[in-house]
């Protein structure tokens, strides 16, 4: 088992998958705070990287397309601070980070994970209930139902009206912007077939007008992710949902085919890692309980 622990969060990673809990400090991004811990399987990953700076340096987990709702509904518009998949390394734990990355390489290596995009979500979307906004109201989703509500700084074609509430199952599409620059961002509600341009989001009854004067806004793509990940038809595409193509055709009959043999530069690969891990622990980077378990994760796999 590999595990690097800052204040920025934790991350544990046990051959299998990486659990991410983000820390409980002020400085915690609010979309990470609520969003909380995450699971992220072998097989939604396309690669980890370590990016060392002069105070410390930044782990990132690098997701295959389409595997997570949260990047699908961020569409890369997330900042470093908010992105639940990165994390600030102090200086003295760069040597850690170093070998968490190799730990994951490594294991993404004997597993063959396809790097590809992935055919449906292999993470789940954020728990519900689950609320999020900002700028002229708030919007949440119970699973079924989405609510908006509006404040004061609503539009009165908003506020005249009241609170909008309708099923998911209305719903063909979800689009969250943040507001960049001096551009007011949204959250948007597509229900039905879109026959004509929607209105701007500050008249429109299925939109928050996202207007940037707070990170608390940024929890609006929670609800975003929320939705898409319970669209008809995204259960199917689930984790663990077996897919048509994923069915291997009946092998025809005749003698058995012997498995393929790993590649042996897997085993030499492994006890380089032993090698590295000892030169860790003699330098003082790794305490005598992380090489133990750091190298028993390793045998294991030999």
């Amino acid at each position: 088992m590999a595990e690097i622990i800052q204040r920025d969060g934790t991350w544990t990673f046990d051959g299998e998958s990486v659990r991410i809990v983000p820390g409980g400090g002020k400085g915690i991004h609010p979309l990470r705070q609520e969003l909380g811990e995450r699971v992220v399987p072998l097989r939604a990953l396309a690669g980890i990287s370590f990016e060392p700076g002069r105070k410390g340096g930044r782990l990132r987990l690098r997701l295959r397309d389409g595997a997570c709702p949260v990047l699908r509904a961020a569409e890369g518009r997330l900042k470093d601070a908010s992105d639940p998949y990165q994390l600030a390394v102090e200086k003295d734990r760069s040597g850690v980070a170093e070998y968490f990355v190799g730990e994951v390489r490594n294991a993404l290596l004997i597993e063959q994970v396809p790097t590809g995009p992935a055919d449906g979500f292999l993470l789940p979307g954020p728990a519900v209930p689950v609320a999020g906004g900002g700028g002229d109201g708030t919007a949440s989703f119970d699973g079924e139902t989405i609510r908006l509500t509006w404040n004061w700084k609503a539009e009165e074609v908003k506020s005249s009206a009241g609170p909008v509430a309708f099923p998911v199952s209305e719903v063909t599409g979800v689009h969250w912007m943040p507001a960049i620059g001096l551009e007011n961002g949204h959250l948007r509600f597509v229900r039905g077939a879109a026959t004509a341009p929607a209105p701007a989001a500050e008249f429109d009854p299925y939109s928050l007008d996202l207007w940037g004067l707070s990170k608390k806004e940024y929890t609006a793509a929670l609800v975003a992710a929320a939705v898409l990940a319970r669209l008809p038809g995204a259960a199917t595409k689930e984790a663990g949902a077996a897919r048509p193509a994923e069915i291997p055709a009946p092998a025809p009959a005749g003698p058995a085919t012997p498995a393929p043999a790993p590649p042996s530069d897997d085993h030499d690969a492994l006890l380089r890692r032993l090698r590295e891990l000892g030169e860790l622990r003699r330098a003082g980077i790794l305490t005598d309980d992380e090489f133990t378990a750091a190298k028993q994760a390793v045998l294991k796999r030999l």
